[in-house]
């Protein structure tokens, strides 16, 4: 389905130039060539063996629509795990914190459970694709990213969930030896999300192993990450340690905390406000406080990708 058409967009001053977002060589160059390629791929795999697509999915270019900076995409975080400030994990999460070599763990109810190195996976998912998509936070900004990586239904596939299986549980990092904010006890790490099935294996639904053409940085949830557009962005759970198929509603970091609210589905909703503040509008990180004001869209523009759903649904109790 194309979702290249939507009447959202943002001002200039928000955006890329082109010619920079098109340096798509430069992840072909990192992940599989030159230099690089020994770093982040073990040795076991060679660089030939691993296969990327060169170009953007044309079903999710967003026509129209202007791409945040990638400078504003890498400073402007939240990864409380790195700290409350929106600066902090750029400094925090490069001070030495490694994301390779690094293994996830694909279990629960499902017919083929690994543990499985991170390049291995790559290999098995890809080819890798770019894929425009917004991002939208529950705190009421928002940014337009160009993600690289594959369709979180080819792992769903890849796992063979059991007939009992009715969600998906992402389970972040646990470092405290590397990653001080966890030593502390103000939240109960690691950070965990997660999706009912449906939600999982619809075609939206991403996980991310770049952006702008190059491997993720630490501060955006290197090496992998969850992307849900249509939801708001702490469901997009960063530096994935394992993900499971589980019967029940996993537990989810947000909504155990402060269940009122941030609820479980968490999908882009300007008509249900946060109990502080309204949904009904959001700032495009990259313009001015006034002038990249923007009104917020149902599903964050991906209605007719996702309204299917929650078709018998009250939006208003399930938030």
């Amino acid at each position: 389905m194309n979702c290249g058409h939507c009447s959202w967009d943002l001002p200039d001053s928000a955006v890329t130039p082109e010619a920079f977002y098109l340096q798509r060589r430069e992840f072909l160059r990192v992940f599989g060539l030159g230099l690089a390629a020994s770093a982040l791929l073990p040795p076991r795999i060679s660089a030939e063996s691993v296969t990327f697509n060169d170009s953007l999915n044309a079903s999710y270019k967003l026509d129209g629509v202007k791409l945040t900076a990638e400078d504003l995409i890498a400073s402007y975080n939240n990864f409380y795990e790195w700290g409350l400030a929106k600066d902090q994990p750029k400094e925090l999460a490069n001070r030495g914190w490694k994301t390779r070599p690094w293994s996830i763990e694909i279990g629960g109810l499902c017919a083929s459970p690994r543990k499985i190195d991170i390049d291995e996976l790559i290999q098995l998912l890809g080819p890798i694709e770019r894929r425009n998509y917004r991002h939208r936070c529950v705190e009421a900004w928002s940014m337009v990213i160009p993600w690289d990586g594959f369709p979180l239904a080819k792992l769903v596939d890849l796992a063979q969930p059991k007939p009992e299986a009715k969600y998906m549980k992402f389970t972040s990092f646990f470092d405290p030896a590397n990653c001080p904010a966890q030593r502390g006890n103000g939240f109960p790490w690691p950070y965990t999300e997660g999706l009912t099935l449906p939600e999982a294996t619809n075609e939206l639904a991403f996980l991310a192993v770049g952006l702008y053409g190059k491997p993720l940085r630490n501060q955006n949830g290197a090496p992998i990450r969850l992307v849900v557009p249509w939801k708001y962005g702490f469901k997009g759970a960063k530096s994935l340690a394992k993900i499971e198929l589980v019967a029940e509603q996993p537990k989810t970091l947000w909504n155990h905390l402060a269940p009122n609210e941030y609820g479980f589905y968490a999908n882009v909703n300007p008509n249900v406000d946060h109990p502080r503040w309204s949904q009904k509008s959001e700032r495009g990180i990259g313009a001015g406080f006034f002038s990249g004001k923007q009104p917020t869209l149902i599903f964050n523009g991906y209605e007719k990708q996702v309204a299917h759903l929650y078709a018998d649904m009250d939006l208003r109790k399930n938030f």
